[in-house]
């Protein structure tokens, strides 16, 4: 394989959520990050089921990470277990949405 993780990971960095100046990966909403000969699986979630955007982004996703790892295809399935949290986010997230004194 031509790629790494970090590669898939660098391309979920440039997807961002309009409503929230933060990318996909930092916000946490990545839970999983499987890579095979045959097929690249990412499981993800949302902050909210009702989001209005997640049809796009899940698009997103698969469109950014079959850039990267082609001509091996790519899966992206939609997870709310275990439910997203402040917690999932890194620290670099919660700097930039000013949540450092929140307690997480």
């Amino acid at each position: 394989m031509a790629f790494t993780k970090d590669d898939i990971i660098a391309a979920l960095k440039t997807i961002f959520d309009p409503e929230i100046p933060v990318n996909i990966w930092d916000m946490g909403l990545i839970y999983t990050i499987d890579i095979s000969d045959k097929l690249v699986r990412i499981e993800m979630t949302f902050t909210s089921p009702t989001c209005p955007m997640m049809e796009e982004l899940l698009a997103q996703v698969k469109d950014a990470v079959s850039k990267v790892v082609a001509p091996i295809p790519v899966q992206v399935d939609l997870v709310w277990e275990p439910a997203w949290d402040l917690s999932r986010m890194s620290d670099a997230a919660k700097i930039e949405l000013d949540l450092t004194n929140s307690g997480w």
